[in-house]
């Protein structure tokens, strides 16, 4: 029995990707971010008359369109989390990688609205491999006092990648047109693995080292994860918070647009101020609980603070709604999405970590990134839909509400250790 011990301890001090972890860190948080470019770009288009006109789009179908990556992305991450769990993370993420910038710039070549579904899907099953792989890469390398601070490091990519998306592809829609956006912000992506391969290690097991890893995921199986009632609590969180990201993510240039009368151009330097806030206070309230944690604060009880925190400041979208002049209507609109940030990182940190043992972390966070998918998928279909029936934007931030105080009741209810998955501790060793 100590001799598997040591032989899984360097396992996995041997499948580590680098000896440098928060560089890599940064490499995998622009990784991340380079994935929303390209998810999100889609979104300037949407708001693009000319796009527009030439797939002769309804709101309901430009929902539709944008929903088509969460469905194919929400669909493999259990695959992906169980590759990663096994396989590593250098050579799938590479491979993956490739792919979905390459399918981003085939967009350009689309003439109907099933290729451009076809196209979406591609991208979402090629980019469901990042946060699986991203999550296991924070579990073996970061403690629990470093780990709100990781994850809100790793949280910009997310939030950045909105922000530069939607600036970027407005002023090449105008500069240019619809599809020489999507080849550049496809094509570009590819510069990314020059960096990555060169500074990852190669994580690919060797066969005494499959065996254990495949030992080792085995010891929190997915019937074990699909009891826990902290799985379901993070289910939950992850699908409310992610349904208002990704509600500002696909709705918010065309809102600005059409309910706002802002421009194109100004539209898309709104979006890229509300997601750099975001991003920026995410970072700083992941630090902010990490640092509560070192004073030997009890960390599921801080990290629920934070958690409930941000899904009450998000839900002042809704004073957006109802505000009569363009300037408190665009203040409540950054002021909403920013102060969200407050939950990121803490909100990551305990679904995904906190209290989920290290043998499932690839497993549990491809389980929550179906939650994070179908909020994707719902919110972009959804708030089509109630864009329709409502006749302007009031009933799809309601519909955020409604979601957001769903996420933190749940953290409130649901985030116990006593509800953690279990291990079997025969196969963990």
């Amino acid at each position: 029995m100590n001799r598997n011990l040591e032989m899984a301890v360097t396992s996995e001090r041997a499948n580590t990707l680098t000896d440098r972890p928060w560089a890599l860190l940064l490499l995998l948080t622009v990784g991340w971010m380079i994935s929303f470019i390209d998810r999100t770009s889609l979104s300037s288009a949407m708001a693009d008359k000319a796009f527009i006109h030439e797939f002769a789009l309804t709101s309901v179908e430009r929902g539709l369109l944008g929903s088509a990556i969460f469905w194919s992305y929400a669909i493999l991450q259990l695959p992906m989390g169980w590759v990663v769990d096994r396989y590593g993370v250098k050579w799938p993420y590479t491979i993956c990688f490739a792919l979905w910038c390459i399918a981003a710039a085939a967009t350009s070549l689309t003439h109907s609205l099933s290729s451009l579904v076809i196209v979406r899907l591609l991208i979402g099953a090629s980019e469901a491999v990042v946060l699986p792989a991203s999550y296991r890469f924070i579990a073996n390398s970061f403690d629990e006092s470093h780990k709100g601070t990781a994850t809100g490091i790793f949280s910009l990519g997310g939030k950045i990648g909105p922000a530069i998306g939607a600036a970027v592809a407005a002023w090449l829609i105008v500069a240019y047109s619809w599809k020489d956006m999507f080849v550049i912000t496809g094509l570009l992506g590819l510069i990314w693995l020059m960096p990555w391969l060169a500074m990852a290690k190669n994580d690919f097991p060797s066969k005494e080292q499959l065996a254990i890893a495949k030992r080792r995921a085995t010891s929190v199986p997915l019937r074990n994860l699909l009891v826990s009632p902290v799985v379901w609590g993070g289910f939950i969180m992850t699908f409310s918070y992610s349904y208002f990201v990704f509600y500002c993510a696909t709705w918010m240039p065309s809102y600005l647009v059409e309910q706002r009368g802002l421009s194109l151009m100004r539209s898309g330097v709104l979006t890229f101020i509300s997601f750099v806030s975001v991003a920026i206070v995410a970072v700083a309230a992941g630090w902010a609980a990490d640092r509560i944690i070192a004073r030997g604060k009890d960390p599921l009880i801080v990290r629920k603070a934070f958690v409930v925190a941000g899904a009450l400041g998000g839900m002042t979208v809704i004073l957006g709604a109802y505000a009569e002049s363009q300037a408190m209507a665009l203040f409540w609109n950054v002021a909403s999405l920013s102060l969200a940030g407050i939950a990121t990182a803490n909100n990551l940190a305990l679904s995904k970590l906190t209290l989920i043992p290290k043998p499932a972390i690839g497993l549990n966070t491809g389980l929550l990134t179906v939650a994070t998918s179908l909020a994707g998928g719902v919110s972009a279909s959804l708030c089509g839909w109630l864009l329709h029936v409502g006749g302007s934007y009031t009933l799809p931030m309601l519909s955020v509400c409604v979601f957001l105080f769903t996420g933190g009741a749940s953290a409130v209810i649901l985030m116990r250790r006593e509800w953690a998955p279990k291990v079997n501790e025969e196969a963990a060793i």
